[in-house]
């Protein structure tokens, strides 16, 4: 692996710059191109090296969030996904071999908003959705460098 990179993975895999130019303060500090950067971030993520780059915030210190889980028909799974991907506080929608095949977690700022979340997605599916809310939590370091 390149210097260049194993530098940008290892300074920024932690502490994202929360910034209005993220891309160019991580450059500045890199002594790269914000461009460099950004073409650097791309080919990664498509080589599947990297799956996201942004911030992971806590979110019990800015809402509400719970992971859920639906039984969707094999056939259904795409534009089903795509209809909970079109919500705002719908992140990390994948799709797994079992009963209930589509799991996602949905944030927002309250409870009843998470709530409403869920009650549109089943109504707009006719597909129960399973609310499994965190009971305690956990802190896995996903750092890989």
């Amino acid at each position: 692996m390149d210097a260049k990179i194993k530098q940008l993975l290892e300074t920024y895999q932690r502490g994202f710059p929360l910034a209005v130019a993220p891309y160019q303060e991580m450059a500045e500090h890199l002594n790269m191109e914000q461009e460099a950067v950004l073409e650097t971030l791309k080919s990664l993520q498509q080589g599947g090296v990297v799956s996201r780059v942004g911030p992971v915030f806590n979110h019990r210190k800015v809402g509400f969030s719970t992971l859920a889980a639906m039984s969707v028909p094999e056939q259904d799974v795409e534009s089903i996904a795509a209809l909970i991907n079109s919500y705002q506080g719908v992140n990390h929608n994948y799709e797994r071999e079992h009963h209930f095949n589509l799991w996602f977690v949905v944030t927002a700022s309250s409870i009843e908003e998470v709530t409403q979340i869920i009650v549109d997605i089943e109504q707009r599916t006719a597909i129960e959705v399973m609310d499994l809310p965190m009971e305690a939590p956990y802190h896995i370091d996903l750092g890989f460098i």
